[in-house]
């Protein structure tokens, strides 16, 4: 096997950063380091608050607005059809329909999502896949409603918002047990 010289370069050159990057991580605070480095800015109140979306199961968090099923058919055939399949209970591999009892034997938000609050709060945050973020509070609202009308949760005339939407009781809830363990190393 022929390997030419400056191949050997570049993998000698990779080697050597590597091993410098974790020495230098490993230094301590004190060893002569700057603060900082003279780069990026200190994010303001503002800033933070644009990313702290966070949806509790309580509702804490859901924003004002509001929507209903049948306008979350429509945004859902031009957002999220393409990727969910036409009615999202197609087999692709992103189903979303498959209500508690179907034979399916797939996780989806009618079987498996223990709080309602939870489809908005991921549809607000990761969708559409090609622009994540991007929909306003109605439309997500209104997805909302089509998904859990479409996996059998709500009726199709419920126009869901803040008061009501941390209200849904999901199906797939009563298979969730509470973690009451104490001692050692608690999350909550």
């Amino acid at each position: 096997m022929i390997i030419k010289r400056s191949s050997c370069y570049r993998v000698a050159i990779v080697v050597v950063l590597g091993m410098l990057a974790c020495h230098t991580n490993t230094r301590p605070p004190d060893a002569g380091w700057p603060s900082h480095f003279g780069f990026g800015r200190t994010a303001t109140a503002a800033q933070i608050d644009s990313l702290n979306i966070s949806i509790s199961p309580d509702g804490k968090g859901l924003p004002a607005g509001s929507g209903n099923a049948i306008n979350g058919q429509r945004i859902y055939l031009a957002k999220c059809a393409a990727c969910h399949g036409e009615t999202g209970a197609e087999p692709t591999p992103n189903r979303l329909v498959a209500p508690m009892g179907d034979t399916a034997r797939v996780k989806t938000i009618g079987n498996y999502w223990p709080y309602a609050t939870t489809v908005f709060d991921y549809i607000r945050r990761a969708m559409p896949f090609n622009a994540p973020g991007s929909l306003t509070n109605e439309e997500v609202y209104s997805l909302t409603a089509f998904l859990l009308y479409r996996n059998q949760v709500i009726d199709s005339t419920l126009a869901l918002n803040a008061g009501n939407l941390p209200q849904i009781v999901m199906p797939a809830k009563k298979y969730y047990v509470d973690d009451d363990r104490r001692g050692g190393n608690e999350v909550k």
